[in-house]
C-alpha cells in the first residue's frame, strides 16, 4: 500500500505578529490547510517561504507568517524550481498563551506525485 503523504518536518510559524494572522486568528485551527509560497522579494531572508491562509470566498490569501529562516532552504529550493504543489502544510498546534513566535506550529508533509504513482 502506498501512502499519499510522507512527514517532512515540524516548525513554528515565524513572524506571526508582523503579518496578517490577527485578521484571521479565529479561523486558524489545528488541521487548517495552509499554502507555502516563495517570497523572492524578501530583503531579510534570501530563502524566504511565506505561509499563506486563503479565506473561503476571498481571492487574495493572507500572509500569516514565514517558515523559520534556519529551516526554509530545502522548501525554498523546491518552490523556486516550480514544485509548488509538492508540500502540504497544516497547523499542528495553536497556543495563545505562548510568545507570539511560538503560538502556531506547523506540520509539513510531502505529497505523492499522483502522475508517477
Amino acid at each position: 500500500m502506498k501512502t499519499r503523504k510522507k512527514y517532512f518536518m515540524d516548525c513554528h510559524l515565524a513572524g506571526r505578529k508582523y503579518h496578517d494572522a490577527d485578521e484571521v486568528w479565529d479561523e486558524l485551527k489545528v488541521g487548517t490547510l495552509l499554502q507555502l509560497q516563495r517570497d523572492l522579494d524578501n530583503r531579510y531572508d534570501e530563502d524566504a517561504v511565506a505561509v499563506m491562509y486563503k479565506k473561503e470566498g476571498e481571492e487574495e490569501p493572507y500572509c500569516i507568517g514565514y517558515i523559520p529562516r534556519d529551516e526554509n532552504g530545502v522548501i525554498a529550493a523546491f518552490l523556486e524550481m516550480g514544485w509548488t504543489d509538492v508540500f502540504e502544510c497544516r497547523i499542528s498546534k495553536k497556543n495563545e498563551e505562548m510568545h507570539p513566535e511560538y503560538q502556531i506550529y506547523l506540520t509539513i508533509k510531502i505529497k505523492r506525485n499522483i502522475s508517477k504513482a
